[in-house]
């Protein structure tokens, strides 16, 4: 309680949350405006669509995309954008020349993003119209579009992609002048608001005893316990370097360390593989009822059904999901994390592991550092992702949609986004904190002599 009082001490950091606050108020406020042509009703009276693709970019919106807001997409293709663009600096030897030459080269990169996140926009938000314009209200049969389709295509078009890019502006300002990083935040808030309602949903529930939900938050507290452990675990590597001249004195270097995250690749892998895992799903239930007939269609029901009546049709969705987030773990890591580079780097200002030598021999350490360290990551990441399922499964939940879509909108993806931001925020207020001479968060005792 100190340290939240110390926050308001600060006018400068007092600014900073209010502001933060402000714009992300904002932000939820603008999740309910639905698009124009867009009837309100029929839409808040229909349950959402069963496990699909969809479902994967309604939780990043914060709810939005099922009430067909103008947040509809939330931040999702600045973030692809985003995404994108750096896979291609890696790829395109001019993007890679471009960002090494300082803020002018980040600042180009920067503006072709946002050109992506102008195109990626528009083309997911077509195919949310195209979806939107032929569903129903399930109780009376109005539809959910009141407008003309070509108009409602135009103006729909125009809203999701403004929408898209007033959330991109409003991150950049919170990055810039508010705390954290705006983008994530944005995300954050988006999948914190939609506990609530959840949580509403499975205390209505009579099927649910209170034993159960006991059992459901306490299991979810673990589950936070061990994301936490997950997100904060590194792997050091010792560095030296060599003397150097210090007025007329040789001094030893200072000795420095190399640290490798437990989960480098963060929350991607997850993402990646749930999508390519309900994109098949999500097809074929736009096909209709004429798709049950299929044989693909018994094949997705029956072996890559996480909720499948029989245990052992179920073994297959997880076998081939945590074979995916492994994969991508070190895909994603292979990307962003170059032992070539970094020795090279190291050899140039002098430094070196203690015991390797350095040039090839420690470009190859690196690598087998790197190698063992992600494989026990990704399978701790495979596991928080598959936990709410097998909760689910063995507590015997499989027959209730409330509490399917609680585990689903706070599996393994949220929750290491959750806490991930929450950490990184926290870490900015406590170094503000500090740096004035107040207590903090994490740190017992004020430091003095600053």
């Amino acid at each position: 309680m100190n340290a939240l009082i110390n926050i308001f001490k600060i006018p400068e950091l007092r600014r900073k949350i209010l502001f933060t606050a402000g714009l992300v108020i904002v932000y939820r406020l603008g999740s309910f405006i639905t698009i124009p042509g867009v009837n309100p009703i029929a839409v808040a009276q229909s349950r959402p669509p069963g496990q699909s693709f969809l479902d994967v970019v309604n939780v990043f919106s914060g709810g939005a995309l099922f009430k067909l807001s103008i947040f509809s997409l939330g931040i999702m293709p600045y973030i692809s954008a985003s995404i994108i663009m750096s896979l291609l600096t890696v790829v395109i030897p001019q993007l890679a020349r471009m960002q090494r030459e300082g803020e002018d080269g980040r600042r180009k990169i920067n503006q072709y993003t946002r050109y992506g996140t102008v195109l990626l926009c528009a083309i997911q938000a077509l195919f949310i119209l195209v979806w939107a314009v032929d569903q129903k209200n399930p109780n009376n049969g109005e539809p959910f579009v009141r407008m003309a389709r070509t108009w409602f295509f135009v103006v729909g078009l125009g809203a999701i992609t403004t929408g898209t890019i007033l959330l991109m502006w409003m991150g950049e300002q919170i990055t810039e002048r508010g705390i954290g990083n705006g983008a994530s935040l944005i995300i954050f808030s988006g999948i914190i608001a939609q506990l609530p309602s959840k949580l509403a949903q499975m205390m209505k529930d009579k099927s649910i005893s209170p034993f159960d939900i006991v059992i459901l938050v306490s299991l979810f507290l673990i589950l936070i316990a061990l994301t936490i452990l997950l997100s904060q675990g590194v792997r050091k590597i010792p560095l030296q370097y060599g003397k150097k001249m210090q007025g007329r004195r040789l001094v030893q270097a200072r000795s420095q360390s190399i640290q490798f995250k437990l989960n480098s690749a963060n929350v991607m892998p997850i993402i990646f593989a749930s999508s390519l895992l309900l994109f098949p799903q999500t097809v074929i239930g736009m096909l209709g009822e004429d798709s049950r007939g299929w044989i693909g269609w018994r094949i997705l029901q029956d072996w890559l059904n996480p909720f499948a009546p029989e245990f052992y049709k179920q073994l297959p969705y997880y076998t081939i999901y945590t074979i995916l987030i492994i994969f991508f773990a070190y895909f994603y890591t292979a990307i962003y994390i170059n032992p070539q580079e970094l020795s090279e780097n190291l050899k140039k200002y002098g430094g070196f592991v203690p015991g390797i030598r350095p040039g090839t021999h420690t470009k190859e350490y690196v690598e087998s550092t790197l190698n063992r360290i992600i494989l026990p990551g990704a399978i701790f990441l495979a596991g928080l992702a598959l936990a709410p399922y097998l909760i689910i499964n063995f507590l015997g939940f499989k027959a209730n949609a409330n509490i399917q879509g609680l585990a689903y909108t706070f599996g393994g993806t949220s929750l290491l986004i959750i806490v991930g931001v929450a950490l990184d925020t926290l870490k900015q207020i406590e170094s503000q904190l500090i740096m004035r001479n107040y207590d903090g968060f994490m740190k017992k005792g004020r430091i003095k002599g600053r």
